[in-house]
């Protein structure tokens, strides 16, 4: 062990940090005093350099320049180079139990899995997502996988398997006749990937899934039910109250499916916490959002990678009109101001994958600090994460590493070298 004053001697840094990899002390010690030093650390708001951090159990105690360290004792020493410290990554909008389209349909995921090979599998992406540097996030639907998603988080807070923090959805909730799977004879009874309720209905439907562990209630506003196929709105502004007051008196919030106009403004006079995806959401949506205190996650990587599953050659061909419209929806929720959700549905794309969406919003015109801001303190803060999202005294110690400055190339969120969640090192 070692005792710090003013300042650290590279020399001992170096020689103490290769004893504890040699001896395998560095992971899982959640019980030691760790310290972590980088060329640069960003804090959940601000990108500081010469900064360096302190664990003690599962907690920061320190975090702040190298040159004012207190007099503490360390029982193993990270340096990490070049890299940026930053508090672990948020989804804000994920399924463990989807896995890419292009892998297998939807409907055959929904269909033709056990729901017991899907919560297996779901672990696996649970691994994977925190070895990506997601140490939480929100899971926003079963998708015909009833209550896995509770199984799974309590599995991880148990420590039978490892995963970021989670809140869960369990079965979203639609209208009748409005979701899938779809497309078989009227006389079958086919399983959905969610639950169907309407009118007085939904007030058990929300009562039952709180009891069964949901953490957030999860409605679809809209779907692709028009005559065409088409997206429109599904429950109208009465029902989609009657689910948020419900919900409200539980101490839960709402988060709405909605891609059209109208679907949005239904769910945002209702008063939802958060609306999901707004492919066709206008200035004035937006602003009618802004005014309501409703926050948006645009799931730009869905887009895209469902874009290029249909065919769309990425870097080859052109932008289509799909992508075309989420880059002015993109623009109009900027300029309006509401409070940005990082988080990309993932499941539609790979698990382990999930930088790809803040990759998109610094390419769809966000600023990296402001996407750096959305991933970490903007999303712990409104999912309700209060220990989270910053890396300051007294914080849950949820710490990454990534190579290179993600202010300069917001790709080095792919690029993960340290996973440290409530104190213990599992990357």
């Amino acid at each position: 062990m070692a005792t710090l004053e003013a300042k650290i001697d590279p020399y001992i840094m170096k020689r103490a940090f290769l004893f504890a990899v040699g001896t395998g002390l560095v992971l899982g010690l959640c019980a030691q005093s760790i310290l972590l030093t980088s060329a640069r650390l960003f804090d959940g708001e601000e990108m500081h350099k010469n900064w360096t951090v302190i664990i003690e159990g599962e907690r920061i105690t320190y975090a702040g320049p190298t040159g004012r360290l207190p007099a503490v004792t360390i029982d193993s020493v990270i340096d990490l180079g070049n890299a940026t410290l930053m508090p672990g990554m948020i989804e804000a909008h994920g399924h463990l139990l989807l896995y890419p389209y292009n892998e297998m349909p939807w409907n055959d995921q929904v269909l033709k899995e056990a729901q017991s090979l899907r919560a297996i599998r779901g672990a696996e992406m649970a691994r994977r997502t925190l070895l990506a540097g997601y140490t939480s996030l929100r899971d926003l639907g079963s998708e015909g996988a009833g209550y896995a998603d509770v199984a799974i988080r309590q599995s991880i807070e148990m420590g039978i398997i490892n995963g970021p923090r989670m809140l869960v959805a369990g079965r979203a909730i639609v209208a009748t006749g409005s979701y899938g799977p779809k497309g078989y004879a009227p006389e079958f009874d086919v399983p959905l990937g969610a639950e169907a309720a309407d009118g007085q209905d939904l007030v058990k439907v929300v009562r039952d899934q709180i009891g069964k562990g949901a953490d957030v209630i999860k409605v679809y506003a809209d779907y692709r039910w028009g005559i065409n196929g088409e997206a429109m709105p599904t429950f109208s502004t009465e029902e989609l109250t009657l689910i948020v007051q419900t919900a409200a008196s539980s101490g839960r919030k709402v988060v709405a499916h909605a891609s059209t106009t109208e679907g949005m403004r239904r769910a945002t006079l209702a008063g939802v916490s958060s609306i999901e995806h707004g492919s066709e959401g206008t200035p004035d949506v937006f602003r009618l959002m802004k005014a309501r205190g409703v926050a948006f996650c645009p799931t730009l990587a869905a887009t895209d990678a469902i874009t290029q599953y249909r065919g769309w050659k990425k870097g080859v061909e052109t932008e289509p009109a799909e992508i075309l419209q989420k880059r002015q929806m993109f623009r109009n929720a900027m300029e309006a101001g509401v409070t940005l959700l990082a988080g990309g549905d993932v499941g539609v794309f790979p698990h382990g994958e999930n930088a790809r969406e803040p990759e998109l919003m610094v390419a769809y015109g966000l600023p990296a600090l402001a996407v750096l801001r959305s991933v970490t303190s903007v999303n712990a803060t409104f999912l309700g994460f209060d220990e989270l999202g910053k890396i300051e005294n007294g914080y849950l110690a949820d710490i990454i590493a990534v190579e290179g400055d993600p202010l300069e190339n917001i790709e080095a969120l792919k690029k993960v070298v340290l996973v440290i969640k409530g104190g213990k090192r599992y990357r």
